[in-house]
């Protein structure tokens, strides 16, 4: 039977979450339909498991931490079917995940990205449909301490689409959280792989970017539904993903930025600096 979904899954020091995300993935409507590659960023456990465990994935191991895109790039080597669905291995597909994607995508061939409603544990809503970031999500991002004392200001809600009491309704945005995407490949083909200069974070932005700059549609769709435990992988380092965060934003400003923006370029740098080692001090304050 031929594979309709290749799900993909970068693992990074969070094994027993990925052994999970299979199992759930395994019981899924689609289970037989499903080509299920695990690309393993060196981990410091036993990924080998995983093998044993599940006899039909494919496991790959890089032999040292290549980043989230470049993992992902390698992965899609070894995939074919006309679906490739990114998901992270803290994000867990509700029953009928595959059906529904699949019915919305074959009724809407210009989408190149969708985007399910992603949820915490508890039930909260995530922001994970987006504006393209500006000056101001530096205040107001999903993350931000403004966003999580005030959650529904006016622009918050305008930098988080999904926040704003239209949770229910499919709809166009500028970019959808990797935390889990399904991509069409033939959007993919034409636009091209996972940016590797980005490590790890906004390379989801990147690429949806790229989506809509080649004719593709990005749109969330919430009745495909995720549960997501954020920050699982990056736990364990913390003040590295801090680092990454603030470098890959000045990579997404720098990539796109033209006209009078390139002299604000050493600007952004500098205040997205201070912004991640004032977020280090508090971090540390906090520990």
């Amino acid at each position: 039977m031929n594979k309709l979904f290749d799900v993909i899954i970068v693992n990074y020091n969070s094994t027993r979450n990925t052994e999970h995300n299979i199992e759930v993935l395994l019981k899924s409507d689609y289970k037989d339909r499903l080509n299920i590659i695990v690309q393993d960023n060196a981990s410091n456990e036993d990924v080998i498991t995983l093998r044993k465990r599940f006899a039909n994935i494919y496991l790959s191991l890089n032999k040292k931490n290549i980043g989230f895109g470049a993992a992902v790039n390698r992965a899609i080597l070894n995939s074919k079917a006309p679906f490739v669905v990114l998901i992270n291995p803290d994000a867990y597909i509700e029953n009928h995940f595959f059906k529904r994607t699949l019915i919305y995508l074959r009724k809407n061939p210009s989408i190149g990205i969708l985007g399910p409603k992603v949820l915490d544990f508890d039930g909260t809503i995530q922001g994970s449909a987006r504006s393209f970031p500006n000056f101001l999500t530096a205040f107001f991002g999903r993350n931000s301490y403004l966003t999580k004392i005030f959650p529904t200001n006016a622009i918050s809600c305008a930098n988080l689409l999904n926040l704003n009491g239209s949770t229910d309704q499919s709809m166009e945005v500028d970019w959808v959280s990797g935390a889990c995407m399904v991509i069409r490949r033939e959007a993919l083909v034409q636009t091209g792989n996972l940016d590797e200069r980005f490590f790890m974070y906004w390379e989801d932005a990147d690429l949806c970017r790229r989506m809509w700059e080649s004719g593709w549609k990005v749109v969330y769709y919430p009745k495909a539904v995720v549960h997501h435990q954020v920050g699982q992988s990056s736990r364990s380092h913390p003040y590295l993903t801090i680092m990454h965060f603030h470098k890959s934003a000045f990579k997404l400003f720098a990539k796109y930025s033209s006209g009078y923006q390139i002299l604000l370029r050493p600007l952004v740098a500098s205040l997205l600096a201070i912004r991640g080692a004032l977020i280090a001090l508090l971090a540390t304050i906090k520990a």
